[in-house]
Parts: C-alpha cells; sequence; structure tokens
C-alpha cells in the first residue's frame, strides 16, 4: 500500500507515520528528515538546503521531485510505503510518478499546531523549528498544500481526519478508513 500523510506541520504526521508503519510493516520516510540530513553535508545542495529550511522555505519542485522519487526507488519501498511531507504543491502531486493509493490528512488548525510546536521551539530540537519558521511554513501549508487536499480530494483517495483527537483514537480512525 502507498500512503501519504498531509498536514500542517505539528498535526502529527511523523507519529502516526511511525505508528502505521508499526502496524502495517510499511517503510516510513518523512521528506523533512531526508533534507534535513541532506542539509548536514558540506555541498551546495547541502548549503542550499540548510538556508532554504532554517528560513521556513519550502524546496523547489525541481530538487524535492528528483530526490523522492529516488529515494522510492530503493529495494524497502518495494511493497509500498508511508511518505510524510510529500508533495506539498500541486505541481508535486500531478509529477508524482510512484503513485498513490490513500492520503491522509490530518486536519490541525493554526492554534493548536503553534501549541504543539511552541514546546519543541523551547526544547531547541530543530534548528529550522524557530517561531518565524514555523508561521512562515504555517502560511505556505495554506498558500501551497491546501490545494494539494483538494487534488487527491477530487482523485477520491483523500481521508480527512480531525488530528486534534487522541493519539489512539487518531490511529483507529486512520485504520479504519484503510481496511
Amino acid at each position: 500500500m502507498k500512503i501519504i500523510l498531509i498536514g500542517i506541520q505539528g498535526s502529527g504526521k511523523s507519529t502516526q507515520g511511525n505508528m502505521l508503519h508499526d502496524k502495517l510493516g510499511i517503510e516510513y520516510l518523512s521528506s523533512g528528515h531526508i533534507f534535513r540530513e541532506m542539509a548536514k553535508e558540506k555541498t551546495p545542495l547541502g548549503r542550499y538546503m540548510k538556508e532554504t529550511l532554517n528560513a521556513g522555505y519550502l524546496i523547489s519542485d525541481e530538487k524535492t521531485i528528483p530526490i523522492i522519487e529516488e529515494y522510492l526507488a530503493k529495494p524497502e519501498y518495494s511493497n509500498g510505503y508511508i511518505l510524510d511531507g510529500f508533495p506539498r504543491t500541486t505541481k508535486q502531486a500531478e509529477d508524482f510518478s510512484n503513485g498513490v493509493d490513500k492520503v491522509i490528512y490530518l486536519k490541525v488548525s493554526d492554534k493548536e499546531a503553534l501549541w504543539r510546536l511552541s514546546g519543541r521551539v523551547e526544547e531547541g530540537i530543530r534548528e529550522d523549528n524557530t517561531l518565524v519558521a514555523i508561521r512562515k511554513r504555517i502560511q505556505l501549508f495554506h498558500d501551497l498544500t491546501e490545494p494539494v487536499i483538494e487534488f487527491y480530494r477530487q482523485k477520491g483517495n483523500l481521508i480527512e481526519v480531525d488530528g486534534e483527537r487522541d493519539i489512539e483514537v487518531i490511529h483507529q480512525d486512520i485504520m479504519s478508513h484503510l481496511k
């Protein structure tokens, strides 16, 4: 099964992605994790990734699509995947050639996302988690990713889930839609 998780930053995509991995035995892949790892590299691409992420911007479609498709070509993804954080634009959704069975939209309000993420900022877990960068990514979600949700809704493979409930309740809701 090929699953995409979409949601605003802080909506619980990685939590649910890891739970789905454990339950379904399908590999979980986070585009953000890939990009943060690449940002550590002392290369022109690594520097571009770091500067772009730290400013709260999205990596360009021209760079994102080939990187994700290259990862998904690896043998561990041959039986399917759970993909978090991609696609983020309609161009990415339209140009993605790997196929998608279900798209799970974890719907969370901006207020809830900021509340959840404020703890991460205080803990200093990630360099790109400043309040300015988070607010920028939330705005980019509304501007660029909400049309992706509509794209998949029209294709008939979107599952919309209330992401402001208990983690286990959300997981059970997702599983009931996948069966």
